[in-house]
């Protein structure tokens, strides 16, 4: 019965959004419709909202912008195919939750695949490796216009110190829908848990999962360091945050707007790595010092080598072989 009442709430939100859509409307303005799962006070929304400032600026407010945040609209999955319909014009999705609509996505995913933040920035900023994904899904619905640091994930615990891969042993760990993530525990010992963001609290509380991964925005903005009380630098995976649009929607603006556009998602992502820099550092010290989460430095050497036979599967996968390389050379070239 809940299911049912979701999915008519949903609709009706749906309807309404398509009802009110303004292409070229009286007053000569054009709107976008952005959706995202994360709170009004998170570092993704802060940067939504310069991202609209300039298109809207830019644009002399012939463009105007209006965000959907709190995942209002649905799951990431529920978005990115509401971006596909055109039900929705622009969504910030995980990268993890694109895989299942382009394996090329998947990559982000694979454990270690940077074992470094400037190795992740260095790739994400070649626009001769970006463009090659961003393009990639337009034939199914929708282009990449920009990225969003989401940090490095690391491992954290609601009652247990991971030291070494012996203390994976068991361990029923929440990880996002994503196939990589799941092998990645996998391969690490832990019993991986595919399930959503919004259900993480709970089931740390209950005892349904023992740990979950993320970065540290994770235990004060979702309040998981009330429950969660060991955070664990593995370091295991930088998964960006992508902006996708609707293809067909931005083809629908003329040349310069799409530039507009593009500018602004560009400048939108260098406005974001401030906002997330103070982010991690007031978040960090909140968890430190007022939720009582201990962090713990980890040697990464054994989980890295743990998970080497997934990389080894990745440069021989035929789907998968070619952004491997791209993204590994990309990274030689650092």
């Amino acid at each position: 019965m809940k299911k049912t009442l979701t999915i008519i709430t949903v609709s009706l939100i749906l309807m309404v959004l398509v009802g009110c859509q303004n292409v070229s409307g009286d007053s000569g303005t054009k709107e976008l419709k952005i959706a995202h799962n994360q709170t009004l006070d998170h570092p993704v929304h802060l940067s939504l909202v310069e991202f609209g400032r300039l298109v809207e600026e830019k644009s002399n407010d012939t463009i105007q912008v209006e965000i959907f945040p709190n995942g209002q609209l649905g799951s990431e999955r529920e978005v990115i195919e509401l971006t596909q319909t055109g039900a929705v014009d622009v969504a910030k999705v995980s990268a993890s939750a694109l895989e299942g609509f382009e394996s090329d996505y998947s990559i982000f995913s694979l454990p270690y695949v940077f074992e470094e933040y400037e190795e992740f920035e260095h790739v994400m900023n070649t626009n001769s490796i970006t463009d090659q994904i961003y393009q990639q899904t337009e034939d199914i619905g929708f282009i990449g216009l920009t990225y969003y640091n989401a940090g490095m994930r690391h491992l954290y615990t609601k009652d247990r110190e991971v030291n070494d891969l012996s203390d994976m042993s068991g361990l029923k760990v929440r990880v996002q829908p994503s196939q990589t993530s799941v092998n990645m525990i996998e391969a690490l010992g832990g019993i991986p848990t595919a399930m959503a963001y919004g259900e993480v609290y709970t089931s740390l509380q209950s005892g349904i999962i023992d740990a979950a991964e993320n970065n540290e925005t994770a235990l004060v903005g979702n309040n998981h360091g009330e429950v969660a009380k060991y955070y664990m630098y593995t370091g295991h995976q930088i998964v960006p945050d992508m902006l996708i649009m609707n293809a067909e929607r931005f083809n629908q603006f003329s040349e310069e707007e799409q530039a507009l556009i593009q500018e602004a998602g560009d400048e939108s992502t260098v406005y974001h790595e401030d906002v997330w820099a103070k982010a991690i550092k007031e978040q960090t010290d909140t968890a430190k010092n007022e939720m009582g989460v201990q962090f713990i430095e980890v040697d990464k050497g054994p989980f890295i080598e743990a998970v080497q036979p997934l990389h080894e599967a990745y440069a021989n996968d035929e789907k998968t072989k070619d952004i491997y390389e791209l993204i590994m050379g990309g990274k030689a070239n650092d």
